[in-house]
């Protein structure tokens, strides 16, 4: 009995082992699987994206997400991934109806190509004494190269003599002013002020104001702020995926380029060789650009710019990122019996093909 006991544990062990290394591929994909918020206001709207890329040739889908905790609401931005396209699982903390130490384990379940479950945990101390009125710097969309600005109201009820001594923005797009409005006993209010400055890049802005306070217990508080920067122009598809190819192998894809307004496409580049372009003359508010590739010889990853210039001006139109993957031909086959395949020196083998990310023939 004792015997039957330690060899059924020990099929256990082996099964979880294995179980973990088939789902190893898909906990790949994501750049990091846990975050710490630190200590954050009541109110606050606080939120970290995990974000996962589909390194791998096969269609990727995100199938569902939960959480241990009522603390955190995960959701998930984009289930459906290509190769090389990139989504995120958003994890809320939930900070108007939980106080204090909070953590939570977030089970990320993926049904294709294959069956895989992620964990991602999260944790962080939500402050009672703190509250940010609303609680998100949102700026909304901002259109390429405009200012924009947001006030947000900080009221702390605890000692008499807290203060906010500085505020620190976590990237060189933001600026950010604090400035005292009321103090009471036990009670102090300021308004924030935090600027998205011109020159900010096109995409989803997601950033930090930090506050600096003289509280030793707890001296930084973060502030998320949040933004989009849209473009005159968009490109659909955002980026370009043109397949696994053979050397010399030809490819066309067709890119969509919408403006807000008619636009004349005046010339299409490319520093990598294979490329070729097709634009049209004409000033329309929408341009179907067909783009060819054709496979060099060299097999390999290949990751490159397309830069489209029109009569808007420059830098107007997002550029183009292109993915490519060549393979190497196939030797030729002999005239002599085949032989037995020998058999692998392991059974484990990778569920899937991956595509990798290296710098290409236009890097």
């Amino acid at each position: 009995m004792k015997r039957w006991l330690m060899g059924y544990v020990a099929v256990l062990v082996l099964v979880a082992a294995a179980d973990a290394s088939a789902q190893e591929w898909a906990k790949k994909m994501f750049e990091t699987t846990s975050h710490d918020f630190g200590s954050v206001a009541r109110g606050a709207k606080v939120e970290y994206r995990f974000v996962l890329t589909n390194i791998y040739e096969e269609d990727v889908h995100v199938a569902g997400v939960r959480s241990s905790c009522g603390c955190t609401s995960p959701t998930i931005s984009k289930d459906q991934l290509k190769t090389y396209e990139k989504g995120a699982i958003v994890a809320a903390f939930n900070t108007q109806h939980f106080l204090g130490q909070r953590s939570a384990t977030i089970t990320v379940t993926i049904d294709k190509p294959f069956y895989a479950e992620v964990q991602l945990n999260v944790q962080g101390y939500i402050r009672s004494d703190i509250v940010f009125t609303p609680g998100l710097a949102d700026m909304g969309n901002v259109d390429l190269g405009a200012p924009a600005e947001k006030k947000v109201t900080i009221t702390y009820a605890g000692r008499d003599d807290w203060k906010i001594t500085d505020v620190k923005p976590s990237s060189k797009h933001l600026e950010a002013t604090i400035k005292e409005q009321t103090r009471a006993v036990g009670q102090v209010t300021y308004e924030l002020t935090v600027k998205l400055l011109p020159g900010s890049p096109l995409g989803y802005v997601h950033d930090q104001v930090t506050l600096i306070t003289n509280d030793q217990r707890s001296t930084q508080v973060p502030l998320d702020v949040e933004a989009r920067i849209v473009s005159e122009v968009t490109l659909n598809p955002a980026s370009l995926f043109l397949g696994v190819l053979k050397p010399g192998q030809k490819v066309t894809k067709q890119l969509v380029v919408q403006g807000k307004k008619p636009f004349r496409i005046t010339g299409v580049k490319c520093a990598a060789q294979g490329y070729q372009f097709q634009p049209d003359n004409e000033a329309k508010a929408v341009h179907l650009l067909p783009v060819t590739y054709t496979a060099g010889d060299k097999p390999g990853k290949f990751i490159d710019k397309i830069v489209i210039e029109s009569d808007l001006g420059a830098g107007v139109i997002p550029e183009l990122s292109t993915y490519a993957q060549v393979v190497a031909p196939e030797p030729a086959k002999s005239s002599e019996p085949a032989k037995p395949a020998t058999p692998p020196a392991s059974t484990a083998a990778s569920p899937l093909t991956t595509t990798g990310q290296t710098a290409g023939a236009g890097s």
